[in-house]
């Protein structure tokens, strides 16, 4: 008989020392879990395909697991993957690849890096930028075609504003467009800005846009590859595991699968398709689309309500504050809106809507409560994206609907100079409002919406603890009643995240069952002081139990 056990014993130690070998416990100071039932442990093991084994203390896991990789990250904090909700990739990587306009503080500024960055253009190539924002400068005005033309008279010349939602051209630029845009027309859903004797300025504001769009030399394919492969690494750098793609054409996805099918997407993509257009006749026609990878994914469709506020394109109930007489733009109508939602709650897709100004967010509420009727108590997970100025009316319109609230907190901080001017006092009230919609019952799903905002979440935790900014201004913060705490804005990076992607069960906190995707930091963000948020330690990403960025030492 002992020589029977002796046998079986070996047997088993045979069977499971290859697997032991492929299993890891990791151990850290601290592990947060976002799991209220096992909140905070000291280790975690996974096996070799990235999935949770368990959670517990060290000395335990380690005992459970004795043939395992032991990875010690000593002092360090360990948090689950923090995941964008709100993002663009290829758009982040495109900064990479044209003039970026951020933080410029005036014409002349922006003038000198178009000319800088122009040494690298052949002749004939169109001269593309982002990142110009008028409140930065000094008379807080638009800028004009002329402004660009003395230095550049032959070069077509195309630069997005931040937000996206406002292009300024050169004359040379709009020479291409080959249709007379003087008079007083304009286009639906958008402004052609024009002198008081209606020959165009050369800023064009959301759909107006297209007519740039439609002219520009399109990027070939090696470019917009690059990228997204230039987003995505820049991404998982900053601690990301996952986003949340807001609003990709069919293309765009043909190139994520390209980059899933070689092993070249570092995280998660969680990609909306854009509109109504050919992405979400795919998804209609084909089913909900998931990678074999678990990498990639599309099962929402992003619509647009409204513009920014910025440009004062948000659609408002009442007239601009600054601006009497505008109260911004439908980039939908109602009627377009509510039939793009149909197809989607038909084919089973779920719908994110772009909605910045209380008459917006209104207009995607009504078409969200028309078109699911009877099923708004079902697991649709609709969501609005920005959420940014809500009638006091609306705010617990989101949770009645089931809606989930999609916003991005260094959005304040960034407005906040300039945006009770939009709105004025009153209004100001129900403006990125996260305290008052997640009391209210809300999902509160949070995110940067970059390139308009820094792609790094930390300053999103910081801008959601302490509504300052960078030099903790003002005192307490802007209006510091809608602020979060630590826990909430973590959460918001994380589960709220994951929840507003169907991936609870997946990602977004630490628990056996669930994808090994976490960042390691020096630092505890649930301990260290507001002011440090911004400047949290990150050590390494893993995504699957793998590292997709360490730091070098």
């Amino acid at each position: 008989m002992r020589t029977v056990n002796r046998l079986a014993l070996l047997l088993c130690g045979l069977l499971a020392g290859p697997v032991l070998a492929q299993t890891t416990v990791l151990t850290a100071r601290r592990i947060h879990t976002m799991d209220t039932t096992q909140p905070q442990v000291q280790a975690m093991a996974f096996d070799a395909a990235g999935k949770i084994l368990a959670v517990g203390q060290a000395q335990a896991l380690l005992a459970r697991y004795p043939g395992a990789k032991h990875l010690d990250v000593g002092t360090a904090t360990v948090v689950p993957g923090l995941i964008d909700a709100h993002g663009h990739v290829e758009g982040l990587g495109l900064t990479f690849l044209t003039v970026d306009l951020v933080g410029s503080a005036n014409k002349q500024e922006i003038v000198g890096r178009l000319r800088a960055f122009e040494k690298t253009l052949p002749a004939g190539a169109w001269l593309i930028g982002r990142g110009w924002d008028q409140n930065d400068w000094p008379d807080k005005a638009f800028p004009a075609a002329a402004d660009l033309d003395a230095a550049f008279p032959e070069r077509p010349v195309w630069l997005y504003r931040i937000d996206g939602h406002a292009g300024w051209a050169n004359t040379a630029a709009m020479r291409a467009i080959q249709r007379d845009l003087a008079g007083n027309w304009q286009p639906d859903g958008g402004i052609i800005r024009r002198d008081a004797a209606g020959r165009p300025s050369g800023v064009l504001i959301d759909n107006a846009m297209d007519l740039m769009e439609a002219v520009r030399p399109p990027m070939d394919e090696a470019t917009a590859e690059r990228a997204l492969v230039l987003g995505m690494q820049a991404a998982v750098e900053h601690g990301l595991t996952g986003v949340h793609d807001a609003g990709i054409p069919l293309e765009e996805l043909r190139r994520y699968q390209r980059l899933a099918d070689q092993g070249q997407v570092p995280l998660r993509i969680y990609a909306m398709a854009d509109g109504n257009k050919a992405a979400l006749q795919f998804l209609c026609r084909n089913g909900l689309y998931r990678h074999p990878s678990g990498r990639l994914q599309m099962r929402a469709v992003k619509l647009y309500a409204d513009g920014a506020l910025g440009s004062r394109g948000a659609a408002m109930l009442e007239d601009y504050s600054d601006d009497h007489g505008n109260r911004g733009l439908m980039v939908m109508s109602a009627e377009e809106l509510a039939v793009a939602a149909d197809k989607a709650h038909r084919c089973g897709v779920q719908v994110a809507t772009h909605a910045i100004g209380d008459r917006g967010n209104r207009m995607a509420l009504d078409a969200y409560a028309k078109v699911l009727g009877r099923d708004v108590d079902s697991d649709h997970r609709w969501r609005i994206e920005h959420a940014q100025i809500l009638s006091p009316d609306d705010v617990p319109r989101l949770a009645k609907l089931h809606v989930i609230a999609s916003m991005q907190p260094t959005h304040a901080t960034s407005d906040m100079p300039w945006a009770q001017d939009r709105v004025g006092p009153q209004r100001i009230v129900g403006a990125y409002a996260w305290r008052q919609v997640r009391d209210a019952g809300t999902h509160l799903a949070l995110g940067s919406d970059f390139p308009i905002e820094s792609v790094d979440p930390r300053l999103g935790l910081y801008a959601a603890v302490t509504r300052s900014d960078a030099q903790g201004l003002p005192a307490g913060g802007w209006y510091p009643d809608e602020k979060l705490t630590a826990f909430e804005a973590l959460r918001g990076f994380t589960l709220e995240a994951a929840y507003a992607g169907f991936g609870e069960h997946e990602v977004g906190s630490l628990e056996a069952g669930k994808r090994a995707d976490f960042v390691v930091l020096a630092e505890d963000p649930l301990t260290v002081p507001d002011a440090a948020l911004r400047s949290l330690t990150i050590q390494a990403t893993y995504v699957d139990g793998k590292p997709v960025f360490e730091a070098s030492r």
